[in-house]
């Protein structure tokens, strides 16, 4: 049971506070990284596009 996978979600407004976020994770983790995805939604809201950059951790 100790080798179970897990996921963290990191959703982030702007691209540099992703990556920023995403590499604090990463620097205290203590586990193995599986993989990473990486994600970018756009809408717009009265002539507004706003952005969603997301990433999702899998790790053991």
């Amino acid at each position: 049971m100790g080798d179970n996978m897990k996921i963290k979600v990191i959703d982030e407004a702007h691209e540099k506070d992703l990556e920023t976020s995403v590499n604090s994770f990463l620097q205290e983790l203590e586990s193995e990284v599986i993989d990473i995805k990486f994600q970018v939604a756009l809408s717009v809201d009265n002539n507004e596009q706003i952005y969603c950059f997301s990433a999702m951790i899998i790790y053991r």
